[in-house]
């Protein structure tokens, strides 16, 4: 009882830390964390995302930036709130353990891998994947424990 007590307390804390991370994100490129420069702020403005994506899609055309960046945004608040409220978990820990390795993978080839490695993408990345096998753990409603 305890262990499962204590795998149910990880797996929130996970989902958690993975809401945090993607909200996070999506609140700094609408400004809510300063403009960039300031300590702790990556982007500050949707424009400056638009180059961070540009520079992790250098094969796009400069016409499906904006696209992308928004695509992205969108994806990352949707997995946020999913993730916080324990909505369609497992479909959202799956999607977001892609997208993360997706964007690890990208740093790594278009930027650098220590670039990915100091942003803990790939940290993100298993934590999603944790939380996705975790979840697939918890029993069914009427299921017989063995």
């Amino acid at each position: 009882m305890q262990k499962e007590s204590a795998w149910k307390a990880v797996l929130l804390l996970a989902r958690f830390a993975l809401a945090a991370a993607f909200l996070s994100a999506v609140a700094d490129r609408f400004g809510f964390w300063g403009h960039m420069g300031e300590l702790g702020v990556s982007w500050g403005t949707m424009e400056n995302f638009y180059r961070h994506v540009a520079k992790l899609c250098p094969w796009a055309p400069a016409g499906l930036i904006p696209v992308l960046a928004w695509a992205v945004n969108a994806l990352e608040a949707v997995l946020g709130v999913t993730l916080l409220l324990g909505v369609q978990l497992r479909a959202s820990a799956w999607i977001s353990a892609a997208l993360l390795l997706v964007f690890a993978l990208s740093m790594a080839a278009f930027q650098s891998l220590k670039l990915s490695l100091n942003f803990s993408v790939l940290t993100c990345a298993a934590c999603a994947a944790l939380v996705y096998l975790a979840s697939s753990l918890e029993p069914t409603p009427g299921a017989r424990r063995v």
